[in-house]
């Protein structure tokens, strides 16, 4: 029982930490061409991209995806994020027996 109660807080710490860090989503208009996101910040929209694809429902500024990105780097970063991330939650599924 004790395990489950943990189970559910942490769940709802990290989905709090999740909504506050999102404030730098894709399409909140702080990049530019001047000042594209980069390499991490494409890791960083890759792992938020769940939470950005919620709020992108209700808000039609925001993005998956920042639009003013450097290029190669941004994409593979986000990639990266979004592989590691998706297919990392492969590992903790139970087997069949």
């Amino acid at each position: 029982m004790r395990r489950k109660v943990l189970l559910v807080v942490m769940a709802l710490l990290l989905a709090v930490l999740l909504l506050a860090l999102a404030g730098c989503i894709p399409g909140d208009g702080s990049y530019s061409a001047d000042r594209p996101a980069g390499f991490f910040w494409g890791i960083w929209h890759g792992w938020i991209a769940p939470v950005s694809l919620i709020i992108g429902l209700f808000n039609r500024d925001i993005r998956v995806y920042e639009a003013s990105n450097a290029g190669w780097w941004y994409d593979f970063g986000f990639y990266i994020a979004i592989i590691s991330g998706f297919g990392g939650l492969s590992l903790f599924r139970r087997k069949k027996r």
